[in-house]
This record gives structure tokens, C-alpha cells and sequence, in this order.
């Protein structure tokens, strides 16, 4: 067996909908929010996942192909290799976040919601996705007494459009200091131009293909048409996941 993953054993595995499920594991990790895990499974493959929970740790697993199916298949119990925590996490700053999930880009939102919660700071979370069927872990977001605004591109839950207008219009009212998102490249590409335009911190989680998880294979290259503030070469899996941008340059 592969000597730099630990193996986990699973103690909870629950569906959120058709093709989404939360796997809770036995143990937590020293982590921070916004890090990711890289997942393998022997003679299926490996994958890395956002790390949407450090205490508990839980991972938010959708099934969108062969190594995701494989692992939503699996039962309490059932062991999975882990390496990790990887990568540069999100910063907690401020008193006024403002978090921003599309689709399963919720899932480091998640863990750091835990985290401001603990420090007793207010989160307001915006979440989108093209339907309802989409929008993940709204009930426990609002468990942790989050404000939470839902925006679907069909009408069929919350405002109708993108959650790129939502935003907009919570970020004119001068009130959120400093802007958590993740989600798909072309709704954090519009966020970064958006918090640039009215002068607001922002943090990124961008998404990319990552294979070694470790800055070594290049394959997960930013590249800066998406952003850029980005540095030329940046790399979501040793550079980031997280891009922090502070508008002040400080």
C-alpha cells in the first residue's frame, strides 16, 4: 500500500440527493478550511476533494464518474486511503464575510462557516446552482444561523438568474468586508472582476485538474485570463486552492 496515505474508516455515508453524498469518517485531521484531500481507492484511482468538514471530517462526494460513483457506493465501515490536508486553506478576516457557493463549490464553504461560527462572527451565504435539485447543504447551513440567499438559473428556488446578482447587490450596500467563494471557474472569474470593481477583498477557491496534488505535474495551472491578479504559473494545488486578494495590496 501506498506509504503517504493514511487509511479512514467510514462512519457515516448519507445522500443528499440523486447524486450527491456526505461521507463522515471516524477521525479528524489538522486542517483548515479551503484545503483539500487527496482520495484513493485501490485498482479504482484517486481524486482530490474539498475538505467540507474538519470536525467531524467529511467529505462532499458527487457522483460524476467512475472514481466519485465508486466511492458513493461505498458503506459505513468500508476503508478509503487519504494524503493530506493539502494546499493553502482560506484566511478568516474581519467581522462581515460574505460566502459564495455554485453548485458543489459549497462544500469548503461549509468548514469555514464551523469556523466563523466558533468566533461568533455572522455569515451570510449565497448559493446557486442552474435548479434546485442543485443547491446543497441549505438546511445545515442554516442550522449554523446563517443568512442564507438561494438564487437558481431556471426560478425553480430562490431569486432566478445568477448568484453573481445576488451578490452585487449585497456587496453595494457597503457592508461585507472581505468576499469566500467557490464554485465553477466562470461565476468566480465574474466574482473576482465584481469585488475589484467595488473595491473588496475577496478569497478564491478555484477548481482545476489536479493529478499529484503537490505542485509537481503542472496540470492544475490557473491560468490568468480567469483572474488577472493571479501570478503567472499559479498552481490551484500548491499555490492554492485559495487565491486571497486584498484590494489595499496589504
Amino acid at each position: 500500500m501506498r506509504a503517504d496515505f493514511n487509511i479512514h474508516k467510514i462512519k457515516v455515508i448519507k445522500k443528499l440527493n440523486e447524486s450527491t453524498c456526505w461521507i463522515e469518517f471516524g477521525d479528524s485531521p489538522e486542517a483548515e478550511p479551503g484545503q483539500f484531500v487527496m482520495v484513493w481507492l485501490p485498482g479504482v484511482g484517486e481524486k482530490p476533494y474539498s475538505i467540507a468538514s474538519i470536525d467531524p471530517f467529511c467529505l462532499l462526494v458527487v457522483d460524476v464518474g467512475p472514481f466519485s460513483h465508486a466511492l458513493s457506493k461505498l458503506s459505513p465501515d468500508d476503508r478509503v486511503w487519504i494524503k493530506g490536508p493539502l494546499g493553502q486553506g482560506f484566511s478568516l478576516k474581519g467581522r462581515a464575510p460574505l460566502l459564495v457557493g455554485g453548485g458543489y463549490g459549497v462544500a469548503p464553504l461549509f468548514a469555514l462557516t464551523k469556523l466563523a461560527k466558533k468566533s461568533d462572527i455572522p455569515v451570510h451565504t449565497c448559493l446557486g446552482a442552474a435548479k434546485n435539485s442543485g443547491l446543497l447543504l441549505v438546511d445545515e447551513f442554516l442550522t449554523l444561523g446563517c443568512k442564507v440567499s438561494l438564487t437558481t438559473e431556471d426560478g425553480s428556488q430562490g431569486e432566478k438568474g445568477w448568484v453573481t446578482q445576488v451578490v452585487e447587490k449585497a456587496l453595494q450596500g457597503g457592508v461585507y468586508d472581505t468576499v469566500y467563494a467557490c464554485g465553477p471557474v466562470g461565476m468566480l472569474s465574474a466574482l473576482a472582476g465584481l469585488c475589484k470593481k467595488l473595491g473588496v477583498d475577496y478569497q478564491i477557491s478555484w477548481e482545476a485538474h489536479m493529478r499529484c496534488g503537490m505542485g509537481l505535474c503542472g496540470s492544475c495551472e490557473v491560468p490568468r485570463v480567469y483572474d488577472p491578479a493571479l501570478p503567472e504559473g499559479w498552481l490551484a494545488c500548491f499555490d492554492g486552492p485559495v487565491f486571497q486578494y486584498c484590494h489595499s495590496g496589504h
